[in-house]
């Protein structure tokens, strides 16, 4: 076994594991995919630690246990139409890849919407398309979506996001209030989005995403 792929492993028993993520199919991916690929070069050797990966300009790559458990309460279906937004390098989009039919991950900076292209097709992910554009604006053309995984912090969620979930759909989001941040899942009902806590975790605020009169919650 290589070391990444020993680091992958002690990754899920220590990290994942431990935080009451049973469903086979997160565990699985989180195993499978090589995080390390889609990591900047000089952050390879961090890949597996237990922090969100700094990418500068309040973006990072989310560390396991908050993606994994958000994914677990999620419980994405292999049926499904996910839209993933803000993957930075393709490391969310790969995994959700393992567990839905299609993944759309939209991506606004254009360097990292190319490498993440770039890395999804070298390994091999054929059912997770990157469409560059802005995150709060989602990618309606492709929705509506089964559910919506926001790879970043929020202050709030725009309506124009919302409105990209199918009835009975699910959008998954790290609401910050301070230093302080709480996972919460919503579910699209006729007339709106019931949004419950899930579980505490942090974030940086992804640019877009903070307070503003034309945001919803």
């Amino acid at each position: 076994m290589s070391e990444f792929a020993s680091r992958r492993v002690m990754m899920v028993d220590t990290q994942v594991r431990p935080s009451d993520v049973t469903k086979f199919p997160i565990i699985e991916a989180m195993l499978q995919v090589p995080r390390e690929s889609y990591v900047p070069d000089p952050r390879r050797e961090v890949a597996y630690a237990g922090v969100n990966l700094d990418l500068g300009d309040n973006r990072v790559i989310l560390e396991p246990r908050t993606l994994a458990k958000m994914l677990d309460a999620l419980d994405v279906q292999p049926t499904e139409l996910v839209l993933d937004l803000g993957p930075a390098l393709g490391y969310s989009a790969a995994v959700l890849a393992r567990l839905a039919q299609t993944v759309v991950a939209v991506e606004e900076d254009e360097a990292m919407a190319d490498e993440a292209q770039r890395v999804l097709s070298q390994e091999g992910v054929d059912n997770a398309v990157v469409v560059r554009g802005p995150l709060t604006g989602g990618a309606a053309k492709h929705g509506p979506y089964d559910a919506i995984v926001i790879e970043g912090g929020v202050e709030a969620v725009p309506a124009a996001i919302l409105e990209q979930l199918r009835d009975g759909g699910r959008i998954a989001a790290i609401f910050m209030d301070g230093g302080l941040g709480t996972v919460r899942i919503g579910y699209r009902e006729t007339g709106g989005v019931d949004w419950r806590d899930v579980f505490n975790a942090t974030a940086p605020v992804l640019p877009g995403f903070g307070k503003d009169r034309s945001f919803v919650l």
